[in-house]
């Protein structure tokens, strides 16, 4: 199977602005992500999509693939799709999100690894169980899936709503995402749908056009960087 990992790094983020570019431990955010990602082993190829010169030209220099998107692409799903749209002799998307500096490389093998004799599957993506402290912060999006482990819902409140104690776990959702090309160019050209635009939550867009997500679970407890706060507590995780 031909694999693409692709990681989208817009600068233009509104809570850390340049946030591709913010220094970790001597080395800008981006860096990070590339060098953990190209670790992985299923992935053939792994490409940085930007829309900024500055983050163009960071990755230029520190040896990474890099690609120049267009500045008018609304949402990430839609930049991933344009560089996919240059690579038809891929058949796996991977999409790691370029604020994950710690996303570890057996995390992009495990999704690739789904694909594996499920030729029906056609997106996946990760869950890990919620620390209590986070059930009632919007941020922090929860999943609920069949019990074939195929997704039911994506949702910023918490669910399940504990009403009884069935000790089922609360899950949080991994923003890391595996598609099949041909899907992932299909999907970026779907219609935003009520439940996506009221969550605020992109892949709530499969679910309501009717197709299905697999999740699997993972142990990573993913920190991602959205906030000067977010970068001051990665930063002491890489003193440690």
């Amino acid at each position: 199977m031909n694999i693409l990992c692709i990681i989208p790094a817009r600068y233009s983020s509104t809570r850390l602005p340049g946030k591709p570019l913010a220094e970790i431990a001597g080395k800008p955010m981006i860096q990070h992500v590339y060098e953990r990602a190209v670790l992985a082993k299923r992935p053939g190829q792994v490409i940085v999509a930007t829309e900024h010169e500055l983050v163009y030209e960071t990755v230029q220099n520190f040896g990474g693939q890099v690609m120049l998107t267009s500045a008018d692409h609304l949402t990430g799903t839609d930049r991933l799709a344009e560089v996919a749209g240059r690579f038809p002799e891929v058949d796996l998307i991977i999409n790691v999100q370029g604020d994950e500096p710690l996303i570890p490389p057996e995390i992009i093998d495990q999704l690739a690894g789904a694909f594996d004799g499920s030729h029906d599957l056609q997106m996946a993506t990760l869950m890990t169980e919620m620390d209590e402290s986070e059930y009632n912060t919007p941020s922090a999006v929860k999943v609920i899936t069949d019990l074939q482990g195929y997704a039911l819902y994506f949702s910023r409140s918490l669910i399940p709503f504990p009403r009884n104690d069935t000790g089922i776990p609360i899950y949080k959702h991994i923003g890391i995402y595996a598609y099949r090309r041909d899907f992932l160019l299909k999907y970026a050209k779907l219609s935003p749908a009520p439940l996506e635009v009221t969550e605020s939550l992109e892949q709530l867009r499969a679910l309501e056009h009717g197709y299905r997500i697999k999740v699997l679970k993972t142990d990573f407890k993913s920190i991602g960087v959205d906030t000067m706060e977010d970068l001051e507590k990665v930063n002491l995780l890489f003193k440690v």
